[in-house]
């Protein structure tokens, strides 16, 4: 088989605790829906739908007979493909019609059914009706309309689609209007007048049901007897139907605070996310804002590192520099959103790591710790020393050496490790080298404060930071005498508090400054090692890269 791959939900570097990349609904409360299947004797038969079908029809306000149940609005979608797009021997290749961008498995489906694809741009704004209209010829069959759109929010109106409906008799008209609850204007009952409009809708969004998959096509009686006919006769289990409908009939009010709530929130947002420097797409009336002009994979990445996901589109050209930011569902969810992004956006100061960000110390600490245990007939080599700071819990090179050596059966006093190990090292710092340039980090100072977070006693740092007449250039410097040691959040927390700030990016070439910064609420980034890749926002091969995300 050739073509391309299967859709794959995107994936995140690191634990997502708030995943705003898919745009699910609220899930229900306040009622036990469990229950409502429990226990079924039909669950040994096959489902019958006609509960779900009445339901889903009271909801929407049509007929039942106007209303054909499938798997989501995916099945709906591709069922319209695979019916549309068909074609016998020797005729021409049928095309689909869509304004982009637009959502992603339409071109897959419209793949699937052997048509063509072909596109109308609608970055925002009104609809491009003439547009499209323009674009269609004598080979168009189906032509898809998203509404609200995805990703953007975008809305059609009823005139767009009267006109699409009345201009292309012989095609089929697709409203897919999965966001259609957060959207205002329902179209449902007016389209209906159009005999050649099928409206898609789903579950999954605003009534908090996608783990169900229960969507619905609505369309006249012929189109539906056509539809059923393209794919499977029962799309859903008995368990899926039974809990669809209970919370149809039930959940109405909870569904109808859930979207005010969210529609609120939504301005709430685009308003922040304009004070922080970035413009979300207007108007957006899904559950969800589009933002562009960020650079996509750094704001992915830097608000994965707090557990939040959201979602770029690097496949599609029209959306390269665009994220699309779910809305949370719950307050707590907005307001931790809101926090990461101030951090991530609007940094008031950077913290550096000085080993391995600011001092290059291949030659002097990481050397100290293998001629500290060579001094007891220890060996341990440069490659020990990497793997054990990549482990984490190892920002204190004393007590790594001590536990290095005790690793090959060596054990020592505390004291007589760090006795051997200052006397190396002081042989060795002059050997140092300035990883950044002194220019740059003047050129960083001008536009913020910047802060030093080290393990490294007092004395050894300010004769680094001197040495390279560079001490001017820190606010303030937080010492292993200050605070405890990384990865403890406290030596993170203290440079904020003397630097009289609340949002700052650390830099840091081990996991133990990556979970200090984090857990400081600093925006953790790695320097050098892909190693702590998997704990850090982005890597960077060197500190200096960090100017590509101010």
């Amino acid at each position: 088989m050739t073509g391309s791959s299967g859709y794959a939900p995107p994936a995140f570097v690191g634990a997502i605790r708030l995943d705003l990349s898919k745009n699910e609904g609220r899930a229900p409360c306040g009622l036990d829906l469990i229950r409502s299947v429990a226990g079924l004797s039909e669950l040994a038969r096959y489902p019958d739908l006609k509960e779900l079908q009445s339901a889903l029809a009271a909801t929407y306000g049509v007929s039942a007979e106007r209303v054909l149940v499938t798997a989501g609005a995916d099945d709906a979608l591709l069922r319209l493909c695979l019916l549309q797009l068909r074609r016998t021997n020797g005729e021409a290749k049928k095309r689909a019609l869509v304004a982009a961008p637009t959502f992603e498995m339409i071109p897959r489906y419209v793949g699937v059914a052997g048509g063509d694809l072909v596109t109308v741009p609608w970055p925002s704004g009104a609809f491009p009706t003439d547009a499209l209209l323009a674009a269609a010829s004598e080979h168009t069959s189906l032509v898809v309309v998203v509404s609200p759109n995805n990703p953007t929010g975008a809305i059609a109106t009823y005139a767009d689609v009267a006109r699409i409906a009345r201009g292309l008799p012989n095609a089929c008209v697709v409203l897919d209007a999965a966001y259609a609850e957060y959207g205002g204007e329902d179209l449902v009952s007016e389209v209906q007048r159009l005999p050649n409009v099928v409206v898609v809708r789903t579950l999954s969004k605003a009534w908090g049901l996608a783990g169900l998959r229960v969507g619905c096509a609505i369309a006249s009686a012929d189109v539906l007897q056509q539809l059923h006919a393209a794919g499977n006769p029962m799309p859903v289990s008995i368990a899926s139907a039974r809990l669809a409908v209970r919370w149809l009939q039930t959940g109405r009010d909870y569904v109808a605070a859930h979207v005010a709530w969210v529609c609120q929130k939504r301005v709430e947002l685009a308003r922040r996310l304009r004070c922080l420097g970035v413009a979300p797409s207007e108007p957006c009336q899904g559950n969800f804002l589009l933002v562009r002009g960020v650079r996509p994979e750094w704001l992915t990445r830097a608000l994965a590192a707090f557990g939040i996901a959201v979602r770029r589109f690097p496949g599609q050209a029209d959306l390269r520099d665009a994220v699309r930011i779910g809305v949370p569902s719950e307050q707590g969810g907005y307001d931790e959103l809101v926090a990461a992004l101030e951090v991530v956006l609007a940094p008031q100061a950077l913290l550096f790591d000085m080993d391995g960000v600011l001092a290059d110390v291949t030659a002097s600490y990481r050397q100290a710790i293998v001629q500290t245990a060579a001094s007891f007939g220890v060996v341990v080599t440069p490659a020990d020393v990497t793997a054990a700071k990549a482990r984490g819990d190892a920002n204190d090179d004393w007590q790594l050496t001590r536990s290095l050596m005790a690793a090959r059966g060596v054990s020592r006093d505390l004291a007589e490790v760090v006795a051997q190990f200052e006397r190396r090292y002081e042989q060795l710092r002059d050997g140092e080298r300035l990883l950044v340039a002194a220019e740059q980090l003047r050129g960083w100072r001008r536009r913020m404060p910047l802060a030093v977070v080290t393990g490294r006693p007092r004395e050894q740092a300010e004769y680094f930071l001197a040495q390279f007449e560079i001490r001017d250039l820190f606010d303030a410097v937080v010492c292993r005498e200050d605070a405890a040691l990384k990865p403890d959040p406290a030596p993170v927390k203290l440079a904020m508090e003397r630097l009289g700030v609340r949002s700052a990016w650390m830099l840091g070439d081990t996991i133990d400054d990556l979970d200090a910064a984090r857990g400081a609420g600093a925006l953790p980034i790695g320097v050098g090692s892909q190693l702590i890749e998997q704990r850090a926002a982005c890597v960077l091969t060197r500190s200096a890269d960090v100017e590509g995300g101010l």
